[in-house]
């Protein structure tokens, strides 16, 4: 039954605590300006000169810098939203944005929580339950076991009857942790052992399933949207096979691997796995999709993916907005037939980590900064001159997004947007996104989520025209900036007493 065989009460917010930090708090907030809803921000001892406190109509300190003394604090959220006079929060994306719990107690204190319901968290967020609930609605789900494993025995007997390679994963799992690739039988043991413990210090549940491991396999998403009446629409599809360790660092819409007939196929599958848990909100239906086109269930995400601004671009729908009017009780607006893609659309992570040392976080003060502009180029942020990144949380400092007319057309425009992306002070991932725009592989579109482990060599090497380009700029605007300040200093007794005279600085602004 759905709800919308159910009252449900209307509500107008006024004012909105945002759960979250960094780009996505912004982000968040920028539609709540659009609505003349006011906003809180909440913000961390290493968070006090972030760009989301500034940005908000209002921010209250919430703890020490560490995520568990701050951000993942349940009781404290609560406090400040009514303290703040708050009548909603919205969690953003990693943090608490998945955590039934959290969502329970926003049900309890009467503060309307942007996303579904803690039972549909609860459930989905459970990859076993997850597995099994869309099993019972029809959707191909990767053959694995319908239980976790205790003991490296089941884990063995289990493996034996799937068939190598498996997949580890954990139960209560994301974002690539607790998880291992088995493709040998003695390795077995060693990976049930690693995935458990990982699981257990990241989600503190050790329970893990196995699944069999899909040969070149592609990440596809569905955005969906669902409304506490029974109406559910996807917003198509985003290709996510650009991973490093099972993290996303580039996406795009349409995927260059989808056809009309499979899009619709997938569309309907993704609609039918919302409503068989009622799902209220935006959310996304993962897949993995073989050589041969068949797809299978990978996870539900009960939030607004990092990922959600490409959807936006070529849908031209505002899924924070569409999260912000479910929760107040409205009914989708949009229909199925309605919706349609325009153009191509990429996004690149631009994360503070070094390449060339195993992507290591750079954390660290941000001399100069100078983002992309132009048609089609949009920038999720939160770091300016002279913000210091701190070290307590994800990488991750802003999102770059583009869009054009054709894929040809978007991965030129990225090709020019990463190129006039310039910071100094950290090290970022620019270069390292720029050789991916480059790669022969990615520009045909024939790519699945090996490819990082393939082109690893290539993107990690210094032998690239773009760089090439840049060391001659540099040089020559050090050896410009040599002869301005020589001349200076030659000719400095000349000046007018009052002046001031000063040695033009050597700033790298490449």
């Amino acid at each position: 039954m759905f709800f919308k065989n159910r009252n449900f009460t209307m509500n107008h917010i006024k004012k909105i605590l945002v759960a979250n930090r960094g780009e996505i708090a912004i982000r968040i907030m920028r539609t709540c300006r659009e609505m003349d809803i006011s906003s809180v921000a909440v913000f961390s001892e290493a968070d006090r000169t972030s760009q989301h406190v500034r940005y908000a109509d209002e921010a209250w300190y919430i703890g020490k810098a560490a995520s568990a003394e701050s951000y993942l604090k349940i009781e404290k959220m609560i406090e400040v939203a009514k303290v703040s006079g708050a009548d909603a929060i919205h969690p953003g994306y990693g943090f608490l944005s998945e955590n039934a719990g959290f969502a329970k107690r926003c049900q309890e204190e009467g503060i309307i929580f942007i996303g579904p319901s803690p039972e549909v968290i609860d459930r989905m967020g459970d990859k076993i339950k997850a597995r099994e609930t869309m099993k019972k609605a029809g959707i191909p789900v990767v053959p694995g076991t319908e239980t976790s494993v205790k003991t490296e025995q089941e884990a063995m007997q289990a493996i034996m009857e799937i068939g190598l390679p498996v997949m580890i994963k954990a139960s209560a799992g994301g974002g690539g942790k607790g998880m291992r690739l088995v493709h040998c039988e003695k390795d077995v043991v060693s990976a049930v052992r690693a995935a458990r413990s990982e699981a257990q210090s990241a989600f503190g549940d050790d329970s893990v399933y196995i699944e069999k491991y899909i040969t070149s396999p592609h990440h596809i998403e569905f955005q969906i949207l669902g409304d506490n009446y029974g109406n559910a629409v996807h917003l198509f599809e985003r290709e996510c096979s650009v991973q490093r360790r099972h993290q996303k660092m580039i996406e795009e819409t349409p995927s260059p691997l989808m056809t009309p007939q499979l899009r619709e196929e997938m569309g309907r599958a993704s609609v039918e796995a919302a409503k068989a848990v009622n799902y209220t909100g935006a959310g996304t239906i993962e897949f993995l999709v073989d050589n041969d086109l068949n797809y299978y269930f990978l996870e539900m995400n009960t939030r607004l993916q990092v990922e959600h601004p490409i959807t936006e671009r070529v849908t031209g729908i505002d899924l924070v907005k569409q999260q912000i009017k479910i929760a107040e009780g409205q009914p989708l607006e949009l229909q199925q037939k309605n919706l349609y893609q325009r153009g191509h659309s990429i996004e690149c992570r631009i994360y503070a980590e070094d390449p060339d040392n195993n992507f290591m976080p750079s954390a660290g003060k941000i001399y100069k900064i100078s983002e992309p502009l132009g048609l089609g180029v949009r920038t999720d942020g939160y770091v300016y001159e002279g913000y210091e990144i701190p070290i307590y949380y994800d990488p991750l400092i802003s999102k770059l997004i583009v869009w054009g007319g054709t894929r040809d057309e978007a991965i030129r425009r990225m090709r020019r947007a990463l190129y006039e992306y310039k910071i100094t002070g950290v090290k970022t991932s620019i270069k390292y996104l720029e050789r991916i725009m480059n790669n022969p592989e990615f520009i045909e579109g024939n790519y699945d989520t090996h490819f990082i482990e393939k082109n690893q060599e290539q993107l990690l090497s210094k032998d690239n025209c773009n760089n090439c380009d840049d060391i001659v700029l540099i040089a020559a605007y050090i050896d410009y900036m040599a002869k301005i300040n020589k001349v200076q200093e030659n000719h400095k007794e000349f000046a007018p007493a009052n002046s001031r005279w000063k040695k033009i600085p050597y700033i790298n602004h490449f």
